[in-house]
């Protein structure tokens, strides 16, 4: 089946995953129909299909009887609020399977996060929701759950660039992970449809390695301006507090409780390792960590400080 080419419904294909997805589809030989909200343009080089997928039996009637031998879900939701998580993490998702089911797809690939391991927040158990639906239905599947992305570790270089500090959470050593280019990703959900030891498995995935801490993004960023970078340390409490704070007024304000909520993911990422979860002993373990393909964080990097890569992090901004 590896030389195989096979027919891919591709659904988020609008997000940088998904425009990533759509090149590494392509560039194995397979056929790419990109489902998109009407009016949106698809990934370049496949074909597009108009689709809500927040409506149900919208995918459904879309696909009527063509014939598609996968689907790779990239669908998440935009800033991780509990409306929007519970509509795209979750149902969203669950009506991509329930149309996949009715048109005999056999194989469903869905991209989730390696953060549900330690589930505090709401977009996180929108995800596991649907992780056990798929698991529970008669389908091929790979759920593959990746470490941080190098967009989500890129929002500080134009700081560091523009001569402003580096902030740290702590010693800037609370957290590490193994982050995973887009394109790498991309290439790594395109082998789950062909390589039989990634079928029915939850995929924890990282970049190539070693673990990489805040300070040690800092560090890189001194060795690629050739400046020094100034640190500038605050402290979780201090997060704490503005989250009390905003809870507080959130009871009155819609808008106050989206930027508690903001800053509750924020403080997750601040203080949780984007790394394999030993349930045995509560602890992150790097070298537990599964790694993939070619691409390291200190490339992208220097990419932006020559202005050839952008900040793409859209509604996921933090800093």
């Amino acid at each position: 089946m590896a030389n195989q080419s096979l027919r891919v419904l591709l659904l988020g294909a609008t997000g940088t995953v998904g425009r990533a997805t759509a090149a590494a589809l392509i560039a194995a030989g397979h056929e790419v129909v990109a489902v998109v909200r009407p009016g949106a343009s698809g990934p370049a080089g496949g074909a597009r299909l108009e689709a809500d997928v927040t409506q149900a039996g919208a995918l459904a009637a879309a696909i009527g009887a063509a014939r598609f031998d996968a689907v790779i879900s990239c669908l998440a939701s935009r800033t991780g609020a509990p409306k929007d998580a519970w509509a795209i993490d979750h149902r969203a998702n669950s009506l991509a399977l329930a149309a996949a089911i009715a048109a005999d797809i056999p194989r469903f690939v869905l991209l989730s996060a390696i953060c549900v391991q330690k589930p505090l927040l709401e977009f996180q158990r929108a995800k596991l929701a649907f992780e056990a639906e798929l698991q529970a239905e008669a389908i091929k599947w790979s759920i593959v759950r990746p470490t941080a992305f190098f967009k989500s570790l890129s929002g500080q270089v134009a700081r560091v660039q523009g001569g402003r500090p580096f902030l740290v959470f702590g010693d800037g050593r609370l957290t590490a992970c193994k982050p995973i280019s887009d394109a790498d990703l991309g290439r790594y959900l395109t082998a789950c449809l062909t390589d039989p030891a990634l079928e029915n498995r939850i995929l924890p995935i990282g970049g190539p390695g070693p673990a990489i801490t805040p300070l040690d993004q800092a560090q890189m960023l001194e060795r690629l301006t050739g400046q020094p970078v100034r640190l500038k340390r605050v402290p979780v409490a201090l997060m704490d507090a503005i989250i009390a704070v905003l809870s507080a007024l959130g009871r009155l304000s819609p808008k106050l409780a989206e930027k508690a909520n903001l800053a509750r993911i924020g403080r997750y990422y601040a203080t949780e390792s984007m790394l394999v979860l030993n349930p045995a002993t509560g602890q992150y373990e790097a070298d537990a960590t599964p790694e993939f393909g070619t691409d390291r964080l200190a490339d992208h990097y220097a990419a932006m400080l020559n202005g050839t890569a952008h900040d793409d992090r859209g509604a996921h901004k933090v800093f």
